[in-house]
């Protein structure tokens, strides 16, 4: 018994993701290649998929959404887990993002463009570690993001502490600017104020 395949069995062997072009994949293929799985980002040319989540990234992402939203001005929008195309290799989707509102072009769009994004956010997962504290605020910044923040699990309570971070002008690259624990009250890019305590509640 332990050697029979079942006919489901053998079509997964069977089945083999593409080859990728010698240049590597561009964005136009993330969106044409068929069968991706859901929430497939594109980094430097290459697929990255994602894991299974952590309860603790999906109720961040949740409370953070609902508190962008709560004070966000009629001018801007918030959306969450969008691919964000940064240049022709590069399509990553943040956990949210900030964007101005007539980015937001039809319910059936796929896709915005670093240029409409003011804020992106990561929330760290244990298997995209070093893509959400390097690889992806170096990418945002260099595409011109102006607001970046990097969000974890912290402290007993394993309640999120976020990292906000501003990109220098001169520079092009981020700077921390504050680390908040227990509420992000912050002037840019809008008024945010967001209890992070608040996330006991979902």
């Amino acid at each position: 018994m332990g050697g029979t395949m079942t006919a489901e069995s053998v079509e997964h062997r069977r089945r083999h993701w593409p080859v990728p072009p010698v240049d590597g994949y561009t964005v136009d293929d993330l969106f044409t290649l068929p069968d991706l799985p859901p929430h497939t980002e594109l980094i430097d040319g290459s697929l990255v998929f994602v894991s299974p989540q952590r309860d603790f990234h999906t109720i961040a992402i949740d409370l953070l959404v609902n508190g962008l939203r709560r004070t966000s001005p009629p001018y801007l929008k918030i959306r969450r887990e969008m691919t964000v195309v940064l240049d022709r290799h590069n399509g990553p989707e943040p956990d949210i993002c900030v964007l101005r509102a007539d980015a937001v072009k039809s319910r059936r769009q796929t896709r915005f463009e670093a240029a409409d994004v003011l804020l992106a956010v990561e929330v760290v997962s244990p298997d995209s570690e070093a893509r959400d504290r390097g690889t992806k605020p170096h990418k945002y910044a260099a595409a011109g993001i102006p607001h970046f923040w990097l969000v974890e699990m912290a402290g007993e309570t394993d309640h999120p502490a976020v990292q906000v971070y501003e990109r220098g002008q001169a520079t092009g690259t981020y700077s921390l600017t504050g680390i908040h624990h227990e509420h992000v009250k912050l002037t840019a890019p809008y008024d945010i104020d967001i209890d992070l305590t608040a996330i006991d509640e979902f």
